[in-house]
């Protein structure tokens, strides 16, 4: 690979790390507005479909185009072109079944599925959703050979116009359930309705981008059957599941949370609304996910075997410069969050309810920015399968636990599993991670001095404005806004001040960081040398 194609496929990677930032922030904030227009009840009905949604999303989005792109890649360097008879005809047939066949499991088992769930007004809704896993193979094939040419654009172009349009629709059918012009459980069949055409219009964007480029040939040659069917099957279900890692707990959670309220006491409505509750964590994990997580994701690109062999500090440097600044991020993002929890809850959903479950539910904030960030790591290494293996594995820890935890202890239970599962899904990675570099260390590059006395000061800096502040100033919403607005900037400014200060950053890590020569003043000011 030339130097040219490098940079392009760097700067394709960074394109699409943005446009995956972007929708993740709209994906999660929609979600507020959301809650609180239709409640607890309409948040749970939502989170009821938006697993499924998801799933044809990520297939749309990571697993089919990945697993196009190699075989377009595979084509190329054969020296054939992307002929219609020989490429586009029998990958979109492999793709159609497929797809097709979830189409038809949904169509056929929503009853079951609703009646799984204990919540038989879903069953119309998932017979609906099984409707967007039609759309997804045109999608996946155009954005897989947009990405065999390492043209990124199409796909991020694509990819936020389609989350525009979804997040719009969802939110303007919020306000008709609050306005009484249509029912609660209308609120998924909308999220099905905003699915499908935020999918038609990503459809549509690449099809006019196909057109001006046309990366098409007549040319006919044998068609490796065997070879697509079996890189379309495997590495795109494989290479979605890797961007899955929050949304196989929000999978587990449709399918065992409402029985196992149920179980625990509740009534069904009762358990409807808790699981709304427990809910409301999910965009807030996200965002601090892509906080801890997002940029660490941008070093990425650098890491792949052949770098391991070429430049083998610079690949382990990356590696260490990745992992520290999701840690130290996401683990300044948890604590914070965890301590102002009461006002963002107030702020969020406009009362404080189910505060101390989902306190314990923002541990998930490290434990998934450090997963999600090591995953990548072995990824960029090749082992795409394993780490998918490894999601497998905490969907059905996830699972178990919810049903062994919740019908003993409540809600507590769910968010217990959630952070036990992640838990284990960093282990397994970290683990496998050591396995494969033995001479990587990422504990003894962490500097915990510098991290506890900056959680410390960060702590005591929230508790000693909280003391200050009067109480009833904080009944106000708009009050509450300003004051979680100055926690979350000036509580950050703070930590990440103390934790350059401590010297947990060498001045070669400070150097990737944006406005760097203004934080290596900070840095500089006691003569550190690094």
């Amino acid at each position: 690979m030339g130097g040219s194609e490098t940079n392009r496929l760097v700067k394709g990677a960074l394109l699409l790390t943005l446009a995956g930032f972007i929708s993740k922030i709209l994906s999660a904030g929609y979600r507020i507005p959301l809650q609180n227009l239709t409640g607890d009840v309409g948040f749970y009905i939502y989170q009821q479909v938006y697993p499924i949604l998801g799933i044809a999303t990520m297939l749309a989005l990571y697993g089919f185009p990945q697993a196009i792109s190699k075989i377009a890649i595979d084509m190329r360097g054969r020296g054939r072109k992307l002929s219609i008879r020989s490429f586009y005809i029998p990958i979109s047939l492999i793709m159609f079944i497929m797809n097709g066949a979830i189409f038809l499991f949904l169509l056929l088992n929503a009853d079951n599925l609703a009646t799984w769930i204990g919540d038989s007004n879903l069953v119309h809704t998932y017979q609906f959703t099984a409707i967007v896993f039609l759309l997804v193979p045109f999608i996946g094939l155009q954005r897989g050979v947009f990405q065999a040419e390492l043209d990124m654009k199409p796909t991020a172009l694509s990819q936020v116009i389609e989350q525009l349009l979804r997040v719009t629709i969802i939110i303007v059918a919020a306000v008709l359930v609050a306005k009484n012009v249509i029912n609660y459980y209308d609120i998924g069949l909308s999220a099905v309705i905003a699915s499908l055409i935020g999918g038609m219009a990503a459809l549509a964007t690449l099809f006019i981008i196909f057109l001006f480029k046309k990366p098409i040939s007549m040319e006919v040659y044998p068609i490796p059957w065997n070879y697509y069917v079996k890189t379309v099957l495997i590495l795109g279900m494989v290479a979605a599941l890797n961007h899955m890692v929050l949304l196989v707990m929000q999978f587990a959670d449709a399918f065992t949370l409402v029985p196992s309220l149920m179980k625990y006491g509740f009534l069904l409505n009762e358990a409807k609304e808790v699981k709304g509750i427990f809910d409301r964590g999910q965009p807030i994990i996200q965002l601090g996910t892509v906080l801890g997580s997002s940029f660490a994701l941008a070093l990425i690109p650098s890491v792949s075997k052949r770098r391991l062999v070429e430049d083998r500090d610079a690949f382990y440097f990356y590696i260490r410069s990745a992992l520290k600044f999701s840690f130290y991020l996401a683990i300044g993002a948890t604590i914070g969050i965890i301590a102002i929890f009461p006002e963002v809850n107030l702020l969020l959903y406009k009362n404080d309810n189910g505060t101390m479950d989902l306190r314990i539910l923002m541990v998930s904030i490290l434990l998934c920015s450090l997963a999600v960030t090591a995953s990548s790591i072995l990824q960029g290494l090749g082992f795409i399968k394993r780490t998918a293996g490894f999601i497998i594995v905490s969907l059905f820890t996830k699972w178990v636990l919810n049903q062994l935890f919740v019908p003993i202890i409540g809600i507590t239970g769910a968010a217990l599993s959630t952070v036990i599962s992640l838990l284990g899904l960093l282990v397994m990675v970290m683990m496998n991670l050591k396995r494969k570099l033995p001479e990587w260390t990422f504990f003894r590059n962490i500097n915990y001095k510098a991290v506890f006395q900056a959680s410390l000061m960060m702590l005591a800096y929230i508790y000693m404005i909280k003391h200050f502040i009067p109480v009833h100033l904080l009944q106000n919403r708009l009050h509450v806004l300003l004051y979680v607005l100055f926690m979350v900037i000036t509580g950050a400014c703070l930590f990440m001040f103390l934790l350059i200060r401590g010297n947990a950053l060498s001045k070669r890590e400070i150097s990737l960081l944006p406005f760097s020569s203004y934080i290596l003043k900070v840095y500089n000011w006691r003569g550190n040398n690094g």
